[in-house]
């Protein structure tokens, strides 16, 4: 396996490195908040509204409101509109490098980003999203008079978006094909994801000792599932299902590892046919949705006292960066609605997510490393040749996920910022805040829908005996042993209280 690549290679051109960009650069903007000058304020979100006022006199500034104090001023449709122009605008450019069909992609994302804001305007309507429960001395569900509710908290837009998504994809196919250039999950999430680092800076300086546990007792779960994962899953392909080495590899580690990074890594790191890393990359995308439709609530149902082990739990358990994050996101809102609605008491919110999303993290760190050992095991003892090719250490660097050093970078330079300049962390927080609420739940709320649209299930026909190896493997090995590693390492852990 030799290469020429250069160690900064796909800067520019590749999905990973265009997450980093698109979330450094607003992160970057959000800091001349320190130097006094809002950059990012404009940035509008959705209002919590009741359906009957709304309509008796409506108001767009019912719908919307404005981030920033200096742009409060502002009409919320021309603060929507520069959201969708900041948005479009930097998402195009990274798909230009990424040479991506530009004007598709353009008419492809205005679709998304205008089904995303119907799903998440009406996610917040109060009989969705309101709980009965005094929230900072008030009780808005009670104060609007209302007669019944699901009190699904901020959960309600994320749940609405992905059904849109997977109704889109599922019977609405050639909408589907339309929205496909634009549909970008991965990177919508990874984006996010970056915005999460900034929020956890944030939630360190007022939890700082329970931030380091969390990072610390994630690093030690996810060493621990590496060591039973990938072997167990391994094994059973080989003897059980009587795979061959190369679709027996590529499927445990899109199993146990990173879905479909892992798959694609591992497949070009052993040489595998062509077909095997897309066969089983398509499964994880599929059996990943499952996963983000049904796990957040049976966590929820079954476990309603053990908010960062479910957390941990579902990062060790649901494959993919996109749906991992998005069944953390899910859950981290249901099971703080839910608390909040059983015993008065609320939950920061983000804490469980950050559970979910540093598990991940950690299983993302190692991809790289663990496709070097692969390689080296494939070449120097499973297909042993006269042409041996090597295997160069810079193969790690390749392999490893760079939004991760984008999430990195974001989180510890907040922490560094605020330790260096004390005075200013009040002003550093307010820039910020844009980037922790309204820009986060925008590029989750893409997510949810854009990984719907791309989800078909009548892609699993044919898939037969690999299906029911990914489905047992998932039951009977990792979501079990997973749960039970998290219980191990976080059981007791709660997030701060609000």
């Amino acid at each position: 396996m030799t290469t020429n690549r250069r160690w900064h290679s796909g800067m520019l051109s590749t999905e990973d490195w265009w997450a980093v960009w698109v979330g450094l650069a607003l992160y970057v903007a959000s800091l001349a908040a320190l130097a006094g000058v809002d950059l990012v304020g404009w940035m509008v979100r959705p209002a919590s509204w009741e359906w009957t006022d709304t309509l008796a006199r409506f108001e767009l500034g019912k719908l919307l409101s404005i981030t920033g104090e200096g742009y409060r001023g502002w009409p919320p449709a021309v603060a929507w509109v520069a959201t969708y122009f900041v948005f479009t605008g930097l998402l195009s450019i990274g798909a230009w490098f990424q040479r991506l069909d530009v004007g598709r992609f353009v008419l492809g994302f205005t679709a998304i980003y205008l089904l995303t804001w119907v799903c998440w305007i009406v996610g917040n309507e109060m009989h969705f999203s309101a709980v009965d429960a005094n929230v900072g001395g008030r009780n808005r569900y009670q104060e609007n008079d209302l007669s019944w509710g699901l009190q699904l908290g901020s959960g309600a837009p994320y749940l609405l978006a992905l059904l849109t998504g997977l109704f889109i994809g599922n019977f609405a196919k050639g909408f589907a094909r339309f929205l496909g250039e634009a549909a970008k999950p991965e990177w919508f999430i990874k984006a996010a994801i970056v915005f999460l680092g900034v929020n956890l800076g944030a939630m360190t300086i007022e939890a700082t000792d329970f931030a380091l546990e969390l990072v610390l007792t994630g690093a030690a779960a996810t060493f621990v599932a590496y060591l039973f994962f990938w072997p167990i899953v391994y094994t059973m392909a080989r003897r059980l299902f009587k795979l061959k080495r190369d679709a027996s590899a590529v499927l445990a580690s899109g199993i146990s590892i990173c879905g479909v990074s892992a798959a694609i890594a591992t497949g070009g790191a052993i040489r595998a046919r062509p077909i095997v890393p897309v066969t089983v990359a398509m499964l994880v995308v599929i059996f990943a949705m499952l996963e983000l439709l049904i796990l957040p609530g049976a966590y929820v149902l079954l476990f309603p006292d053990e908010p960062i082990v479910n957390g941990a739990a579902m990062g060790m358990t649901v494959k993919t960066d996109g749906a991992d994050a998005a069944a953390g996101a899910l859950l981290d809102e249901l099971m703080v609605s839910r608390n909040l609605q059983a015993t008065g008491v609320e939950w920061q919110s983000g804490w469980i997510l950050s559970a979910s999303v540093l598990t991940k993290v950690w299983i993302d760190v190692f991809i790289g490393i663990w496709t070097f050992v692969l390689a080296l095991i494939w070449v120097y003892k499973v297909e042993k040749r006269a042409d041996r090719v090597t295997v160069g250490a810079s193969e790690i660097w390749f392999r490893f996920p760079k939004f991760v050093i984008g999430y990195l970078v974001a989180w510890l330079s907040f922490l560094a910022i605020a330790s260096a300049l004390p005075e200013h962390v009040e002003a550093l927080e307010a820039g910020t805040a844009p980037l922790q609420s309204p820009m986060r739940h925008l590029m989750f709320m893409l997510t949810f829908v854009s990984i719907g649209v791309i989800t078909d299930f009548s892609k699993l026909k044919g898939m037969g005996r690999l299906a029911l190896l990914y489905a047992l493997a998932l039951l009977v090995v990792i979501a079990p042993i997973a749960y039970v590693v998290a219980y191990v390492f976080h059981r007791g852990l709660t997030p701060p209280v609000q």
